[in-house]
């Protein structure tokens, strides 16, 4: 489910376009992962930001608790807090404790540093500055705490598997170390 088709073709991916705002009942779920998210700057404003990063996801786990989830996996951030000053991690703090709150048995929470991937196969454009910081966080790596380190969105989703298929009961959260490697 998506805002936008993909660009990406494989023959156990179906993709469905869907208005947030407006999901249809979907089928029967065992659990879902959600990787939800934009950023200010592409959303055009604070607000279609919260739309989409807590608005829009909350809509999802919503949606797949009443087709039958009992687990849930989501792509969170490092800094998020419903008591920062900064807005994105703030809107990310208050996804984390509405999630929480719905009841899943399994709730895993997935807090990544920058993310170290290739956004043009998603279709999404180069973040300014993130090329940079990229080449700077690769070559610091070794001198970087591990949840300080960029990580891989294949590490991230590996982790996200791997934590919600155990299905471990309560809310678990991953920082950015612990997914390193897969």
């Amino acid at each position: 489910m998506g805002r936008r088709p993909l660009d990406i073709q494989h023959a156990k991916l179906t993709t469905h376009v869907v208005d947030f705002a407006t999901l249809p009942a979907l089928p029967k779920v065992d659990e879902c992962f959600i990787a939800l998210g934009t950023t200010i700057k592409v959303a055009g404003s604070q607000e279609a930001f919260r739309a989409l990063d807590l608005k829009a996801v909350e809509a999802v786990a919503l949606a797949v608790k009443r087709s039958g989830a009992t687990k849930l996996g989501v792509v969170s951030a490092m800094g998020a807090n419903t008591q920062s000053s900064v807005f994105y991690n703030r809107i990310k703090g208050e996804m984390e404790v509405s999630l929480a709150r719905m009841g899943f048995k399994s709730l895993v929470i997935a807090r990544p540093s920058l993310i170290d991937g290739d956004r043009a196969a998603l279709g999404q454009a180069g973040r300014a500055g993130e090329g940079l910081g990229l080449k700077l966080a690769r070559g610091l790596s070794p001198l970087l705490p591990a949840n300080y380190r960029a990580i891989k969105a294949s590490d991230i989703a590996h982790a996200l598997i791997r934590h919600v298929k155990a299905g471990v009961p309560g809310v678990v959260t991953l920082m950015s170390g612990e997914m390193q490697g897969g």
